[in-house]
């Protein structure tokens, strides 16, 4: 019986540790914490190790490791088995691999990721059973461990941290949505990061597609030789398979929607939706469901989310803007009087990016790790220590026609667990904010 280690045992861990010994693998499952689920595992013949990895790991041979994607290969733990040339993948290589079943659409990108793969996702199921996975939430083993009789498309999304860890995995549609420099805390350059998200079709073939989004110079710079059909996609462009006009999204001479029925606010979010629908299209959704999903989308959670309206100040919550790019994806969706609410863990990413919008935003208020980076960015700035600092001045500063809007620049890690818990504080407050303006 073949080893395989697998470090982490994040859900991902977990998941793709049963779906290996399923299939007949002795299984080491390793984390540097406490593995709550440790008595569970053992007791299905899955061998753990927690708070550490000892030494005897290295002594072990293994058919391959599985890594979770969170962890730099630059760990002491995992370096050591880089340097010996092991193989070592994601649980999407090894999900792939033993769920036959599945038909994959996967995008990739630095933003817009989620809102394509949610459409995608709400298409996909329009027109039958479907599943959403990767990134997004939810580790394919899991699904793979799961759905074993009947064929299923999936909406998948995938972080580069994941597309790493590949070796055969193959979607039958696949996207950049674009690229702009992002975790330089992970990876060894700006070249190394672009060139990872470009592993999403280098299994592909003839029977494939791909959508290049030729709007972004990098994507156009590093999507080459490519295998499989190539649709260019562009917002601003008509000389291409993927465009609008004034009235509708097309994809070559086929209508796929009418751009007055999004509901999503901004240019970008026109370019997502036409992206999900070209993919949805392709894996065999109707036009009819397509549209009916456009009509019927209000967005995703933590993405230039509408939370409320307090004395005529709008707040949004776009916690999920954890770079420059994205910050200024959200920022494009609003003409002026922008309370801008950022800052957070640093990336080692520039801010300049963001000085375009210092006629839109009215008065930043950054707080973090970051709070002192946007001095040099907007005319109007004043750093504060928490989010709850910069909330309450937001709410002091704000006036009728402002818009407060959580749009960070930066990743959460510095002061909570992840982008999602941020904004759902950014959320409470708004809500505590409105009860005690109706006690008023």
């Amino acid at each position: 019986m073949e080893t395989v280690l697998v470090i982490g045992a994040a859900r991902s861990g977990i998941a793709v540790s049963k779906l290996l010994l399923k299939n007949g693998y002795h299984v080491i499952l390793t984390d540097s914490n406490k593995v709550n689920e440790k008595s569970e595992l053992e007791s299905l013949g899955i061998e753990v190790y927690d708070e550490g990895h000892p030494d005897c790991l290295k002594e072990k041979k293994y058919a391959f490791i599985v890594k979770n994607p969170g962890i730099p290969y630059r760990v002491p733990f995992v370096h050591y088995f880089v340097e010996q040339n092991a193989k070592i993948y994601t649980e999407i290589e090894v999900a792939y691999r033993y769920a036959k079943n599945f038909d994959y659409a996967a995008v990739t990108g630095t933003d817009g990721k989620t809102t394509v793969t949610t459409l995608l996702f709400e298409m996909l199921n329009r027109q039958k059973k479907s599943l959403v996975a990767g990134n997004i939430g939810t580790p394919l083993c899991e699904l793979a461990l799961e759905y074993t009789d009947t064929n299923y498309n999936v909406a998948l999304e995938l972080s580069n941290f994941q597309l790493l860890g590949i070796e055969t995995f193959r979607p039958h549609v696949s996207t950049v949505t674009n690229l702009a420099p992002d975790h330089l805390d992970y990876m060894d350059s700006l070249e190394a990061y672009f060139e990872s998200k470009m592993r999403i079709y280098e299994n592909t073939n003839a029977d494939d597609y791909f959508i290049r989004n030729v709007d972004d110079e990098n994507v156009v710079k590093y999507a080459q030789n490519i295998p499989c059909h190539v649709i260019d996609f562009s917002l601003k462009r008509k000389d291409v398979d993927l465009y609008k006009d004034d009235q509708y999204a097309y994809y070559k001479d086929t209508q796929l929607f009418k751009l007055s029925d999004l509901k999503i606010v901004g240019e970008f979010n026109c370019g997502n939706a036409m992206m999900a629908s070209c993919m949805a299209y392709l894996m065999g959704v109707s036009l009819f469901n397509i549209q009916e999903v456009i009509r019927e989308f209000s967005g995703v959670e933590h993405r230039i989310e509408y939370v409320d309206t307090i004395d005529n100040v709008r707040f949004y919550n776009d916690s999920k803007a954890t770079n420059t790019h994205a910050a200024c994806a959200g920022l494009s969706a609003f003409e002026k009087n922008v309370i801008l609410l950022c800052g957070g863990k640093d990336k080692h990413i520039s801010f300049d990016d963001l000085k375009q919008y210092d006629a839109v935003v009215k008065k930043c208020i950054s707080f973090g790790q970051t709070k002192d980076k946007f001095k040099d960015i907007f005319s109007n700035q004043v750093s504060v220590e928490t989010m709850r600092d910069a909330f309450e001045k937001a709410v002091l500063f704000a006036k009728p026609g402002d818009i407060v809007l959580l749009c960070p620049a930066c990743s959460s890690f510095d002061q909570f667990k992840n982008y999602e818990i941020r904004g759902e504080i950014f959320k409470e407050m708004v809500h505590d904010y409105a009860s005690k303006r109706n006690e008023e």
